[in-house]
């Protein structure tokens, strides 16, 4: 591969030098933001004088490579260069496999900083929360280093142990945690019923068969569960995925409208996706549930459903990515990932780092019931009258119910949802 990039680097450069440092050029003005003679001229001035003078040797196959990487770096946290193995590891992600430790990730300013960690990975496992910000892995620090730099850093092969040190900004000091890379599965959708009449559905990324098994699980909970007062999606962690499967999963939930909108310069990124008729589950209300790891696919999903006055969103505000990438093929073994336009909500909301905001803001935390083992009622004194009815409730504490669940955001959702279905059973 180097040495077809290095025959390209060298072509451009003998085919540009001519026209470049001609002493006369015949040329009708520069159109407004074109690359002008003098600035062409500059660029392979700079090229030769790395070649040349740099303290260590470059060869033209790296600095070429070089040259494209920081063409697309300067763009966006989104834009990259590609090469075979990266694009292995985008078809691989699209299906739900990954290697290393399990993290979604960009650059926040000179910081390599965690988008999310996903479900059942070692950075879950190890505690690595959305907004962490990398100081040094394995010991040396990577402050000032570039996306690509950073990311060589934490490359490795499964098996291999991986230190980092992290900054959390509700810790007063620096964070150190162990990790071992491994081969990571991600299932996409799980689902269940909590305290006994809530649909509960997780999505934890979007991948090319979420929509699928989002349709089979929920018609499920459907079919088994014919008594649920409603249902939670829960998007919260997931970085997005495929834009295409966000849509389908909206469209489960709406009989028609617009579900969102892109907007880019060229023709092909300009696209609107409507729902269909036929909603899943169309009479049960749904809470999504949203905080700072929740970005692209799901916050489009998140947005469509808010907008559509389809659900309630609870949590935190979403990580804010509202921009659509599509992966450009240069040859067989290269390729680029450019952001080629932005996406809307229904109602023509950008959320580019602005995010979701939720209709009810719940932080993330752990709820600390007050129980007691052994409360002081009628039945547990001496001499107590018995009661005498055959059937009635079961006892408390012998089912699940909401006092079961200590995660905060999840409880208020559930106790939203069983509190107006109570409401709706007194009209």
């Amino acid at each position: 591969m180097k040495k077809k990039i290095q025959n390209l680097a060298i072509s451009c450069l003998l085919v540009m030098a001519p026209l470049l440092f001609a002493q006369e050029a015949d040329t009708p003005d520069e159109e407004v933001g074109q690359m002008s003679l003098e600035d062409l001229r500059v660029f392979v001035r700079v090229f030769e004088q790395l070649r040349q003078a740099y303290v260590e040797e470059l060869d033209d196959a790296e600095l070429f490579e070089m040259a494209v990487w920081g063409m697309l770096t300067e763009l966006d946290p989104h834009s990259e260069f590609l090469d075979l193995e990266r694009i292995n590891e985008l078809e691989d992600a699209s299906e739900g496999r990954f290697s290393g430790i399990g993290v979604e990730l960009t650059m926040e300013g000179n910081f390599l900083t965690i988008v999310t960690p996903m479900d059942d990975s070692p950075a879950a496992r190890a505690g690595i929360q959305a907004g962490d910000i990398i100081l040094e892995v394995n010991g040396e620090s990577i402050e000032g280093l570039s996306f690509r730099q950073s990311l060589s850093r934490l490359e490795g092969e499964s098996g291999e142990k991986l230190s980092l040190r992290l900054d959390r900004l509700s810790e007063q000091q620096s964070i150190e945690v162990e990790l071992i890379r491994e081969r990571i599965a991600l299932e996409s959708v799980r689902s269940r019923v909590v305290a006994e009449d809530v649909g509960y559905l997780r999505i934890t990324q979007f991948q090319q068969n979420t929509s699928a098994e989002f349709e089979q699980d929920l018609a499920e909970l459907l079919e088994n569960n014919p008594l649920l007062t409603g249902l939670i999606l829960d998007l919260r962690n997931n970085p997005g995925g495929l834009l295409r499967s966000a849509v389908d999963i909206a469209d489960m939930f709406l009989d028609s409208g617009l579900i969102v909108s892109t907007k880019g310069r060229i023709e092909s990124a300009n696209q609107s996706f409507y729902a269909k008729p036929g909603a899943q589950a169309a009479e049960l209300p749904v809470i999504v549930l949203i905080n700072r790891g929740s970005a692209s696919a799901a916050e489009i999903v998140a947005g469509a459903l808010q907008d559509h006055e389809r659900a309630l969103v609870l949590g935190d505000i979403s990580f804010g990515k509202g921009s659509v990438q599509e992966v450009l093929s240069i040859d067989d073994t290269r390729a680029i990932k450019l952001t080629i336009a932005r996406y809307f909500t229904p109602s023509g909301r950008s959320i580019q780092a602005q995010g979701i905001y939720p209709d009810i803001r719940v932080d993330q935390g752990i709820v600390s019931w007050d129980r007691e083992d052994n409360p002081l009622t009628e039945a547990s004194l001496a001499g107590h009258l018995n009661n005498n009815e055959t059937t009635g409730p079961e006892l408390l504490g012998l089912r699940e119910t909401l006092s079961d669940i200590d995660d905060v955001q999840l409880a208020h959702a559930v106790s939203l949802l069983q509190g107006n279905a109570l409401l709706q059973s007194l009209r």
